[in-house]
């Protein structure tokens, strides 16, 4: 690795650790470039020598707190028997974490961190391997994937090949699970409901079993 390459992954971790720290003890609402900058020890025209904008930064800090979800996919996805159960399984599991921290999630899926968001994901885990060490190689691609329809996708086409759903209905059921999810994230990241997060799981994971095992009653695409 070039000497270069090696002093920006350094100073890259310096300003994300500083921001993850923020994020810890003071919560999403703090972070400001110039605290960051002075918690790492440079200035903020330093930080922005590494960085494009704040958003970046604050993303790179958010999946700092990733992995107790990318590690708890793995356990929820091992339950299911077929493709299917393991694509609702997959949304439990990001219920149960998202709705416990929805700055944290709105922050690395939803907050507008601007061109070509998946290239951040691969920045990161070329930089913090060892977030990954011990998730399954064939589901590696998929962390790589900001939008949560492509995550979704080949668990979708997975299940066409077993025979459970046809390939015209893969992108209806991706949307529709979605924009539950969303909505009830933004819901909760705004207060609009007074649910607690196992209430929000409860009631998005209600409808997206319909979504999904009643697809065939569905009109779109038909």
């Amino acid at each position: 690795m070039e000497k270069r390459t090696i002093k920006r992954q350094r100073m890259w971790k310096y300003f994300i650790e500083a921001a993850a720290d923020i994020i810890n003890e003071e919560g999403f609402d703090s972070i400001t470039i110039r605290k960051i900058a002075d918690k790492a020890g440079y200035n903020s025209a330093t930080l922005y020598n590494y960085f494009n904008e704040l958003s970046h930064v604050i993303f790179f800090a958010s999946m700092r707190f990733l992995k107790p979800y990318t590690n708890d996919v793995v356990n929820y996805l091992e339950k299911g028997d077929t493709s299917i159960e393991k694509y609702i399984l997959a949304w439990e599991c990001l219920c149960k974490h998202s709705y416990n921290q929805p700055q944290l999630f709105h922050a690395i899926f939803l907050m507008d961190i601007g061109h070509k968001p998946d290239t951040l994901f691969e920045e990161y885990y070329t930089m913090y391997s060892s977030d990954i060490i011990d998730f399954p190689e064939d589901l590696k691609p998929v962390l790589f994937q900001r939008s949560m329809i492509k995550r979704g996708f080949s668990l979708l086409e997975m299940a066409t090949d077993e025979g459970l759903i046809q390939e015209h209905q893969i992108e209806t059921i991706n949307e529709l699970t979605t924009l539950v999810w969303q909505g009830m994230l933004t819901n909760l990241l705004n207060k609009r409901q007074e649910l607690t997060p196992d209430e929000a799981t409860e009631t998005t994971m209600r409808y997206i079993r319909q979504i999904v095992l009643n697809i065939n009653s569905l009109s779109v695409n038909d």
